[in-house]
């Protein structure tokens, strides 16, 4: 599919939501987004896409409903602490796009209402970390070509003539025996010429025999 024809989801997001730890309220390094699919109805996750901000690592949980099981909603992971950057304490992956296809995650992505990144930053060398220009692909079935029934194959079959036509053709058999008549009077000639040799009225006679030998072969043809 082109990159130009995909049409993102329009999520809600909520969030960020930094959690803290007690009442000192000292950051945890753990970070909440919620992406609600508001469309009226569940949507099955092709890809998932964002720009990175100091988040160390990744975990995606999906909040699906299949109808299967009654509509029913319950979470799952998808994808666990994925590595967002090289070092938690170093620049390296720290502002990279990434990109999340269904594939690549341990649940499938169908029947999804809400998506909940959990981001983890156990560095203190940063302040915030977050994600930003989050993009949902919704999933796109490919169209299926009709199958042919059994009439259709047959009638795209082409009949070939196992019988050629012989119309206008001479008769094998006669072929073959004015062949055999000339073989026959070159052995004669052949023998002739070895044996002795041909006088002027000879050479007329072969030559007028030959002739005839031909016609024959002309009329048989015919």
């Amino acid at each position: 599919m082109c990159e130009s024809s995909r049409q993102p989801v329009a999520p809600t997001i909520k969030g960020p939501v930094y959690l803290q730890m007690g009442e000192s309220k000292a950051q945890s390094g753990v970070c909440v987004l919620d992406l609600n699919l508001s469309s009226g109805r569940p949507v099955s996750i092709e890809e998932l896409t964002f720009k990175n901000h100091y988040t160390a690592y990744l975990t995606v949980r999906l909040l699906r409903r299949s109808p299967e099981q009654g509509g029913l909603a319950r979470w799952c992971t998808a994808v666990r602490d994925l590595p967002l950057m090289d070092n938690p304490h170093t620049e390296g992956g720290s502002q990279d796009y990434y990109s999340l296809h269904r594939t690549q995650m341990q649940e499938k992505p169908d029947h999804v209402v809400t998506v909940r990144l959990i981001l983890r930053q156990p560095s203190s060398a940063w302040l915030t970390f977050s994600l930003e220009d989050i993009r949902v692909f919704p999933h796109m079935e490919p169209l299926k070509e009709p199958e042919k029934e059994v009439s259709d194959w047959l009638s795209d079959l082409i009949l070939v003539d196992q019988h050629p036509d012989l119309e206008g053709l001479p008769d094998p058999q006669t072929v073959s025996s004015s062949i055999q008549q000339m073989w026959a009077l070159t052995e004669v000639m052949q023998s002739n010429q070895t044996s002795a040799s041909i006088g002027r009225f000879d050479v007329m006679t072969i030559e007028k025999d030959i002739d005839v030998l031909q016609m024959k072969v002309d009329i048989s043809v015919k």
